[in-house]
């Protein structure tokens, strides 16, 4: 069954919050601490980054951009915020970087299909407008239909374009639909990025030096040692983020984890990334159990490795 929608319209993403950093050394606080090339950033455009542990596994992943050269915003969802402000705030010490919670000042809105269309005018993926006081993201297509954020002061009036609603279950759909992987509470510390395609997706800069985890990370690049991949399926049920994913038949471990999922908005069920053990990612692969819903594979806008090479 084709999975593209004419789907579409604006709603508010209540489940987000913003971290600002500001500051003279806030760009070499941020780089010293995120997967991506963020001192980097270019006027006018966001990035994905990831914040990782020690041990290389993600603790947050942010959409990025910069509003002035020593100001830089990150959104997260709001139930992992606080833990993630109070982890970074740690690393801080001497440097002139401010890290604050700016989630109860800005809202962000959602826009997809013509919504998205009527505002972005030639706008590329990850370009960042000023926009009537407001500031607009265009975020990777998802299900055929353009996306993108609109991040607004939240005590005033956003010049939101008059749209039909749309449901936060559907935009979360629009956002399994576009195979990049958002860290919920209920995955903090389960994933290296390479296990999430975080690197396939422009999360991560091999070029960029030094962050938490990052030999861990460029280990797992360079030694062709990933031996786990986020792919996308379908199911007659509504899969949960956390939620163990097993083989066919293979009681003993589970073959991987649900890393985000939504309701279908058309025809029931749900669709998750799910990441998975390359041995098993051509098995039959069941929810929750052996003999749970089963599974259905579909594929991702973007190419995916499924055969991990060895170890050099």
């Amino acid at each position: 069954m084709s999975n593209v929608f004419p789907i579409g319209g604006v709603c508010r993403l209540a489940d987000r919050g913003v971290i600002r950093a500001s500051g003279a050394d806030a760009a070499s606080f941020l780089q010293s601490q995120l997967t991506n090339d963020v001192a980097g950033l270019a006027d006018g455009t966001a990035c994905l980054a990831g914040f990782c542990s020690a041990k290389g596994r993600l603790q947050a992943s942010f959409v990025v951009w910069r509003p002035a050269a020593d100001e830089f915003l990150l959104s997260c969802p709001r139930e992992i915020l606080a833990p993630t402000l109070k982890r970074l705030s740690m690393f801080v010490l001497r440097a002139k970087c401010k890290l604050s919670d700016a989630s109860d000042g800005l809202a962000v809105f959602a826009l997809a299909g013509p919504a998205a269309a009527a505002m972005l005018d030639g706008t590329t993926v990850w370009q960042v407008r000023a926009r009537d006081g407001s500031t607009l993201i265009r975020v990777p297509d998802a299900a055929g239909v353009q996306r993108a954020w609109l991040v607004a002061d939240a005590a005033a009036e956003a010049d939101v374009p008059a749209a039909e609603a749309m449901s936060p279950e559907t935009w979360r759909w629009l956002e399994v639909e576009s195979g990049i992987v958002t860290i919920e509470a209920a995955t903090v510390d389960r994933f290296v990025p390479q296990m999430v395609n975080f690197e396939l997706v422009g999360g991560v800069d091999f070029q960029k030096g030094c962050y938490p985890g990052q030999e861990v990370v460029a280990r797992s690049q360079y030694r062709g040692t990933t031996k786990r991949r986020t792919l996308l399926f379908d199911c007659d049920s509504v899969p949960a983020a956390g939620q163990d994913v097993y083989a066919s038949g293979a009681a003993s471990e589970p073959a991987g984890t649900v890393a985000n999922a939504a309701p279908h908005p058309l025809h029931g069920g749900g669709s998750a990334l799910v990441e998975v053990r390359l041995a098993a990612a051509s098995d039959d692969l069941r929810l929750g159990a052996p003999d749970g819903p089963l599974l259905t594979r579909r594929e991702l806008p973007y190419s995916v490795p499924l055969e991990a090479q060895a170890a050099s």
